[in-house]
């Protein structure tokens, strides 16, 4: 990467990080996945109401900053093989894999590293790390709690 495509990449991973901060605090409306912000994630993927959003959140992010991908509501989804990374750079993703779905379940965005502790920011958590939780929230996780990271902002196809 040129100089001055490592200044615009991390230009657009601290947005990114800015946008999901932003969110921090939001909480479902009755804790069933609904709420009108929740909603606003859930159709940024096309999905209707009261499904599960940690997906449809970090996509929400993405599009808030600009960029056309990633677009999905099922966590997996945010993985895949051209995408996966081993830094913990702000702005990349944590998949957390939960063996009783034998599958990534949950997804958040890293907002930084310390040490070997990822600090993330998550939404559909809650205080426990819950893949179904009632709200947006910072998250600290060991490195090794952390099944893939993956990179959608290194030659991230930007819409604008």
């Amino acid at each position: 990467m040129s100089k001055a495509e490592l200044v615009e990449d991390r230009k657009y991973r601290l947005l990114l990080v800015r946008i999901a901060q932003g969110e921090l605090g939001l909480r479902e409306k009755t804790g069933r996945n609904d709420g009108k912000r929740v909603a606003e994630f859930l159709a940024s993927v096309g999905l209707k109401t009261a499904e599960p959003w940690c997906a449809a959140y970090i996509s929400w992010v993405f599009a808030e900053a600009g960029f056309a991908k990633p677009r999905s509501g099922w966590s997996p989804d945010l993985f895949p093989a051209s995408r996966l990374a081993r830094s913990a750079l702000p702005g990349n993703l944590i998949g957390i894999y939960f063996p009783e779905k034998k599958r990534i379940a949950h997804v958040g965005l890293i907002e930084k590293q310390d040490g070997d502790w990822l600090v993330s920011l998550e939404g559909n958590t809650n205080m426990t790390g819950s893949r179904e939780g009632d709200g947006v929230y910072r998250k600290r996780r060991h490195r090794k709690t952390v099944y893939k990271i993956a990179d959608w902002v290194s030659n991230g196809r930007r819409s604008l």
